[in-house]
C-alpha cells in the first residue's frame, strides 16, 4: 500500500514487528508479523501499535522458548490461542499450520481451546490441516466447502449414531478420534443391537409420530433390509414422510430381494394408515 493511501495524520511506527495498514474505511490499523526459519508469519491485525507490538514480543517469546507450551496459555495474552498452538508447534515440528495442531510422535492434537483437545491419528493430518473443527455441545463438525459435516463420518459412522448404542470409545475418552479408539457397532439407521440371554439380537425401530418397533431380527443385515421394507410400506401406505435407506453394501440386488421378501414386519407397519 503506498503512504498516499494513508491518513494526513500518519506516523510512521517503528516498533519492531508492526506495520500500519489503511482500511476502505479510512481508519488505521496495524499489522503485527515475524520472520522464522525464512518464514513470515502474521500475527494479526490490531487497533494500536502498541497491542501489535506487544502480539510481536510474544509471538517471538513463544518461538524463543522451548519451554512454552499450549497449558501454559493465558487469556491476557496478546495472541490468540489458535495463533499460540500454531507458533509452538512450527517451533518444535517445523510444519506451520493454520489451525491449532500439535503433531506428537504417532499421533496429533488438534486444540478447540486450552481444555478442549481432540487427538487424531497423523493419516488425518493432512484433512484437518486445512478443515476447521467446530463444536456444537460434544458434536464436533468440519467446515467443508460451506458445510458443517460431523467429523464421526470419516470414520464410517453416521450423523444419527448414538455414542455407547452404534458405536463407542475404546478407552472411554470421547475426544480421541484415534481409529484404533472407534469401534463401530451399528452402522444402519433404525437398528439397535440389543443383548439377550447372552446372544445379540437387532431391534429395529422407525419414527412415525414416536418410535414404532418393525421386528427384532437374528443379524444386522436382515435387520437393515427390515427397516427399508418398513419405510416401503409406510410410503406405500400414504405416509409422506421421506425415510433414509440403509445401503447394503456388497449384497448382490437377488439377494436383497430375497431377503426382503422373506422378513415378516409389525402389523403396526403394515396396518399403519396415516
Amino acid at each position: 500500500m503506498s503512504e498516499k493511501s494513508f491518513p494526513h495524520n500518519f506516523t510512521t511506527v517503528h516498533s519492531p514487528g508492526v506495520f500500519p495498514a489503511v482500511k476502505k474505511s479510512g481508519e488505521l490499523y496495524y499489522r503485527a508479523s515475524l520472520t522464522f526459519r525464512r518464514k513470515h508469519i502474521s500475527l494479526g491485525s490490531y487497533s494500536t501499535a502498541e497491542s501489535a507490538h506487544a502480539a510481536y514480543l510474544e509471538g517471538c517469546r513463544i518461538i524463543e522458548d522451548s519451554s512454552c507450551a499450549p497449558e501454559h496459555y493465558s487469556s491476557s495474552s496478546p495472541l490468540p490461542f489458535v495463533k499460540w498452538i500454531c507458533l509452538i508447534n512450527f517451533r518444535d515440528n517445523g510444519l506451520y499450520f493454520v489451525n491449532p495442531i500439535y503433531m506428537g510422535k504417532k499421533m496429533f492434537f488438534y486444540y478447540l481451546s486450552p481444555s478442549k483437545v481432540l487427538k487424531f491419528d497423523l493419516d488425518d493430518l493432512f484433512y484437518y490441516s486445512s478443515h476447521k473443527i467446530m463444536c456444537r455441545g460434544n458434536h464436533y463438525f468440519a467446515a467443508d466447502y460451506g458445510l458443517q459435516v460431523s467429523i464421526l463420518s470419516r470414520y464410517g459412522i453416521k450423523a444419527y449414531a448414538r455414542e455407547g448404542i452404534d458405536f463407542r470409545f475404546i478407552n472411554g475418552d470421547s475426544t480421541d478420534f484415534r481409529r484404533e479408539n472407534l469401534e463401530i457397532r451399528n452402522i444402519y439407521h433404525g437398528v439397535t443391537p440389543e443383548q439377550k440371554k447372552g446372544q445379540y439380537v437387532y431391534t429395529v425401530r422407525i419414527h412415525i409420530k414416536g418410535n414404532y418397533i418393525v421386528g427384532r431380527y437374528a443379524d444386522e443385515i436382515q435387520a437393515a433390509i427390515a427397516y427399508n421394507k418398513a419405510a416401503d410400506t409406510l410410503k406405500k401406505n400414504g405416509l409422506s414422510k421421506n425415510y433414509v435407506q440403509n445401503y447394503i453394501e456388497g449384497l448382490s440386488p437377488s439377494r436383497y430381494a430375497e431377503i426382503y421378501s422373506s422378513l415378516h414386519i409389525s402389523p403396526k407397519i403394515t396396518g399403519y394408515r396415516p
